[in-house]
């Protein structure tokens, strides 16, 4: 049986903490490949000193505070990313709330009364490229200098390379809204996915021979509107199908739907919370001129929707649990 991973907020009393424990930093949006070897680093340190190692976090994303009408697409809610990071190992996960007074704490003072007087911190593992504090001042290099007269162990991570590229949040995000759905899995270490809640719909599927189970994203995905392979969790099942997210041109043109027929499957979803991994992409959305077209191309869709999952049979990404 899994360990439990603890989420520790700001409201958690000193006395539940765990002191002397390990953190990995960061904003883990997404926990991409960098973010793991970020995370890796932290659990190799605390196997070392038999210490627990937990991940830091920021919520809201500091991007979403600083500037909070600029559309954001995250990879991954809060959540999703708790669930991701549940899945590394990590023993839990330190969430510190991103507001005005959080904002405006200066690096010394985020080092000595959060890293080191609350959390009792014996180690610390970042990425290169993280950076924290008022105005942004905190940095690996501040890290490193202060770890001697802290008593602690800091470990930079450089940055993680495919094919000569950077891994980023950023990069995932483009490829994800280019329907560049390999590289945005290779970068990410499994599928990319979102959990969401089953809704009614207009039930055409249903008359087309092709049920779906739709799902409403955040307004602010930037996922390319198209066909997808998916691979969807119904807590430890898995159940494989097609989706289309987008506005339905053919029909109504309307707000964008995560609609998923899952093949081989017969029952009510409405109101349960599925996770959907998007494995392949198959194609962009069309407008069709008569409804016997749009089911011949779904009937393809479907077709290769199966051989791609059948090529991909583990594509999934691994979760833990979270209270």
């Amino acid at each position: 049986m899994a360990p439990q991973f603890t989420v520790i907020r700001d409201t958690t009393p000193d006395s539940a903490i765990l002191k002397g424990a390990v953190v990995a930093m960061g904003n883990f949006d997404g926990v991409h490949l960098g973010h793991r070897a970020v995370i890796a680093a932290a659990l190799e340190m605390g196997r070392l000193h038999g210490r627990p190692a937990l991940a830091l976090t920021f919520e809201p994303h500091p991007r979403r505070f600083f500037s909070p009408n600029t559309p954001q697409f995250r990879l991954t809610d809060e959540r999703a990313k708790l669930r991701l990071l549940a899945g590394t190992g990590l023993a839990g996960a330190v969430v510190m709330t991103f507001d005005k007074a959080r904002a405006g704490t200066t690096a010394q003072d985020f080092i000595h009364h959060e890293l080191i007087g609350r959390l009792g911190v014996s180690g610390i593992a970042v990425g290169y490229d993280f950076h924290f504090g008022k105005g942004r001042v905190g940095s690996p290099g501040l890290l490193v200098n202060e770890a001697p007269r802290l008593g602690i162990e800091v470990d930079v991570q450089p940055h993680v390379d495919i094919d000569e590229r950077p891994v980023s949040s950023s990069a995932i995000r483009i490829a994800l809204a280019e329907g560049q759905l390999d590289e945005a899995t290779t970068m990410l270490g499994a599928p990319w996915f979102i959990t969401g809640e089953v809704i009614h719909g207009e039930k055409r599927g249903r008359d087309l021979g092709y049920p779906t189970a739709n799902i409403r994203l955040d307004a602010n995905c930037g996922l390319k509107h198209g066909i997808y392979a998916v691979r969807v969790g119904r807590g430890p099942e898995r159940l494989n199908g097609v989706a289309s997210f987008g506005r339905r041109p053919t029909f109504d043109n309307g707000a964008p739907l995560l609609e998923i027929f899952l093949f081989d499957f017969k029952g009510d979803l409405y109101g349960q919370a599925l996770d959907c991994a998007f494995v392949g992409f198959i194609r962009e959305e069309l407008k069709f001129n008569d409804i016997d077209a749009l089911v011949r191309q779904m009937d393809d869709d479907s077709a290769r929707a199966r051989a791609m999952l059948a090529a991909a049979p583990d594509a999934f990404p691994r979760l833990g649990t979270v209270d």
